[in-house]
């Protein structure tokens, strides 16, 4: 028997899982007024823009699959905007001498999609006015939210830069220059006041519900907030991660020109369910070719905590990234041979790689053919330069965690699972007026020519933000996902398997001991890797983690409870709802009934 530190909840109404319990409550509270999944996700979703300040913004991205029981089919809603039509490899390398995009700053800046992704899913999936989910952030902006430790850190980390150079961010998140109090209630009242202006503008606008939610779209990438920032960008130099003041790219042409996009998600199958992902624009089909590798190993006959598994998954593991460094990019601009690769013809050749002892090189394949061609390595110089990380793991903190999730399951057969990220306090200084700041996922893209992440005008980057959905015989079953950078499709793959493979509830999937290699290249500023570096929870259990050592792995122990924040929904046939979230941190909760 699997004891918890909570229960697996179960209901037949509604389930929400996210990593703030205000956005969970924010979600429920929009469930029990009548509103649909799609509602409840955004309310949340906006909520986690306030509460979780140094894990997302309306400056971020967010990518969102869902299942609409009206459409019956499962669906993408793409959140993340493109590189600026002045960001090219000859501006920010041979006129700026960079090796690497910035991690920090407006130079890292994509057109902002969280915003409009959340209102694009309540447009067209949503039953509510858009007041109805906006009084929610508005709420915590201008009332005030508790800041947990994780936010008052990640302060404390950028205390010197907010007072020295970026002084908009010192106004807003220290108290009289100093670094505020875990525990104190915050208001971030430039935001609130920004919120309220489009609201106002969306119910002037005269439109029926749709046209409002239009019309404030409009008014954050056409109106005041895309004309803010335009203003700002073109007239400010900013202290970024290379050590240095740069002006960024961005400005209102590159807002105006964008929407965020519904496309169809990339499938693939295991144990029976039918696993959906975002395309090769995230990291999303990485999962799909661990699960195609990991076909031909018993997994059922070895233990859930033993080397021999943890091995296998993480071998497994580093063969699908070495692909996505070689082949992943927005298929829009890149060739990406994304059929081959998932295909089970290639796992069978690949799965040939994985042997009996830890892999220490990146290897990634050739699908059908075509060599692969990797970025070279930053240079030592660009690694000692790198002022502060680009992904929110702060720097005294071992622990890997970054970005928000939330998961929203409906008594309609609704499901939705979102992992909204970037626009971070700590990611660029706070736009004047606005209190919200720039994302900085341009640093995923590479300076090199000729990569299907290569940097480009209008192209996106290949984010690591990737939630998950599976079907059930062509019926929607599961919605879970986790922030974590790279360390996404590592955890929630490990949860499906403890799920499908081994038969563990939601929240036993969610607690059970975590792990995370990061051999290959980051996907975060300045894009080192770590070969054969695994790191483990301390719960695995020391004859596993010496096992792991005995074949080659470079074994780090973490604290009992330090990776990964999961949560997750499921709808069975009979229209059961069950719901579990992360106990890890303290912040991740499920409500339900």
């Amino acid at each position: 028997m699997s004891f918890t530190t909570r229960p697996e909840l179960t209901g037949s109404f509604g389930m929400v899982a996210s990593t703030h319990w205000l956005a969970s409550a924010a979600g429920m509270a929009v469930l029990e007024q009548g509103g649909n999944a799609f509602d409840a996700a955004v309310a949340a979703g906006l909520t986690l823009q306030v509460v979780e300040p140094h894990l997302n913004g309306p400056g971020g991205d967010a990518p969102i699959l869902l299942w609409s029981a009206d459409r019956g089919e499962p669906l993408v809603v793409c959140g993340q905007g493109p590189a600026p039509a002045g960001a090219t490899i000859a501006h920010y390398r041979d006129e700026l001498g960079l090796e690497l995009v910035p991690g920090t700053g407006p130079l890292a800046a994509c057109v902002p999609g969280a915003f409009d992704a959340w209102l694009l899913l309540l447009r067209d999936f949503g039953t509510l006015p858009l007041a109805d989910v906006m009084r929610f952030p508005i709420h915590y902006a201008e009332r005030g939210f508790p800041l947990v430790s994780r936010i008052v850190e990640a302060i404390e980390g950028v205390e010197e830069l907010f007072c020295d150079e970026w002084p908009t961010s010192a106004e807003l998140w220290l108290d009289h220059g100093r670094v505020p109090r875990a525990g104190t209630m915050w208001k971030n009242a430039p935001l609130g006041a920004t919120y309220r202006r489009i609201l106002a503008e969306a119910q002037a606008s005269g439109g029926d519900r749709e046209g409002q939610i239009q019309a404030a779209r409009d008014a954050f990438l056409r109106g005041f907030v895309a004309e803010a920032i335009a203003s700002y960008v073109e007239r400010t130099d900013v202290m970024d991660s290379t050590g240095h003041r740069h002006r960024g790219v961005i400005d209102g042409d590159d807002m105006a020109g964008f929407e965020a996009t519904i496309e169809r998600p990339v499938t693939g199958e295991h144990r029976g369910l039918t696993v959906c992902k975002a395309g090769p624009w995230s990291q999303g089909p990485v999962m799909l070719q661990q699960l195609a590798l990991l076909q031909g190993f018993d997994l059922a006959a070895m233990s859930r905590t033993s080397a021999e598994f943890v091995h296998t998954v993480v071998e497994c593991a580093k063969l699908a990234f070495a692909d996505r460094e070689a082949w992943y990019g927005d298929p829009d601009v890149a060739d990406v041979p994304l059929e081959t690769l998932i295909s089970a013809e290639y796992a069978a050749e690949r799965r040939a790689l994985v042997g009996d002892e830890a892999s220490l090189e990146l290897r990634p394949g050739s699908p059908g053919g075509r060599e692969p061609r990797l970025a070279p390595p930053p240079s030592a110089a660009a690694v000692a330069a790198g002022l502060g990380v680009g992904e929110p793991t702060l720097p005294q903190d071992e622990r890997l965690g970054d970005t928000c999730h939330v998961d929203v399951a409906d008594r309609h057969g609704n499901l939705v699972s979102a992992t909204p990220s970037g626009g971070w306090l700590q990611s660029s200084p706070a736009i004047p007026g606005l209190g919200l700041c720039l994302g900085t996922r341009g640093q995923m893209f590479w300076l090199a020519d000729g990569l299907p992440n290569s940097l480009a005008p209008g192209k996106r980057p290949r984010t690591t933000l990737t939630p998950s959905l599976a079907l059930r015989d062509g019926e929607p079953y599961l919605a879970w996902g986790t922030p974590g950078g790279d360390g996404q499709d590592q955890w929630s793959l490990q949860f499906l398997l403890s799920h499908a493979d081994f038969g563990l509830n939601l929240q036993e999937a969610i607690e059970a001991p975590a792990f995370t290699s990061t051999h290959f290249p980051s996907s975060f500023y300045p894009r080192v890797a770590e070969p054969g570096r695994l790191t483990i929870e301390e719960r695995i259990g020391a004859e596993a983690i010496e096992g792991l050592r005995a074949r080659g792995h470079d074994v780090v122990v973490n604290e009992p409870w330090s990776i990964g924040r999961l949560s997750a929904v499921s709808r069975d046939r009979d229209g059961v709802l069950r719901a579990g979230a992360n106990p890890r941190g303290m912040q991740g909760y499920a409500v339900g009934r």
